[in-house]
């Protein structure tokens, strides 16, 4: 008899013990771990300014990451870049690149990162985007540049894949570099891309003249960049955590240094006046 008890007795501990214990994963975590998006950051580069951007956001997200190289590279001069460059692009005869050993097909996010050339992305990524078919992918594009071109950029990629969806895109100027981690961090959080804290910005309220101050902070802004030579006449501003941001509208003038170039009409500008910092301006929109 009290060999049954002990039986019964050591019965029950040891099935507390296994209720008690660790559980496997449940259904719920496998689901999470079978969703999470196969993420690829892809990329041109001329100068590496992309490539530090592409190196960054691929590294927050442990993404894939590959640069799509010119079969015939650019030779790095800026003067004869532009040319060859520009010569593509009115004859329609883009570079041949090298083959990728990536596969796109098992990606469902695609980070697309290009310099902007000419208001939209080099001619590299052109080539790439004729040879493939994003239909169903994300594609959330990355841009650098020297004054502007994420926003005309990003809708010669919508035309280029309309079966694409097109998340929004970030951009920097090549100046701006050493604030583009920073920028990072807060756009992949804004877009959901990984979890922190983010500052969501309020939207610009009604523009209004510009005053004297404020087009002295514009003035200031665009001094000593010769591309940009424009007069405020408008703007907005909003809160930012670490100083102000300022949406301008200007009106184009002939630039200085090449004064038969007809004025490019009305454009927005934005700059940035962080506290105890010169203003910068950040894009240009044209």
């Amino acid at each position: 008899m009290k060999s049954l008890k002990l039986i019964l007795v050591f019965a029950t501990v040891t099935l507390a013990a296994i209720s008690c214990g660790p559980k496997k994963n449940t259904q719920k975590d496998e689901a999470q771990k079978v969703e999470a998006p196969k993420m690829l950051v892809l990329y041109y580069s001329q100068t590496s300014n992309t490539k530090a951007v592409a190196q960054e956001i691929a590294t927050r997200l442990g993404a894939d990451i590959e640069e799509i190289v010119a079969a015939n590279p650019y030779d790095g001069d800026f003067q004869a870049t532009i040319e060859r460059g520009k010569k593509e692009l009115d004859e329609g005869i883009y570079p041949e690149i090298q083959p990728l050993k990536s596969d796109i097909a098992k990606y469902e996010v695609i980070f697309i990162g290009y310099p902007v050339w000419f208001g939209t992305y080099a001619p590299p990524i052109i080539t790439w985007l004729n040879q493939v078919d994003l239909s169903g992918k994300k594609v959330v594009p990355f841009c650098t540049f020297g004054s502007g071109g994420l926003d005309s950029s990003v809708r010669d990629l919508a035309e280029a894949e309309p079966n694409a969806k097109i998340l929004p895109g970030y951009g920097v100027r090549a100046a701006r570099l050493e604030a583009m981690p920073k920028e990072i961090d807060q756009f992949l959080k804004a877009n959901g891309f990984i979890e922190g804290e983010f500052t969501k910005l309020e939207a610009f309220p009604e523009q209004h003249p510009v005053s004297e101050e404020e087009a002295a902070i514009f003035n200031a802004a665009v001094e000593g960049y010769p591309m940009l030579n424009a007069e405020a006449k408008t703007v907005a501003s909003r809160t930012l955590p670490n100083g102000t941001e300022y949406l301008f509208t200007a009106a184009d003038r002939p630039r200085e240094d090449k004064p038969n170039m007809p004025p490019a009409g009305e454009l927005k500008v934005y700059v940035t006046v962080v506290e105890g910092e010169a203003p910068v301006f950040t894009q240009v929109v044209r």
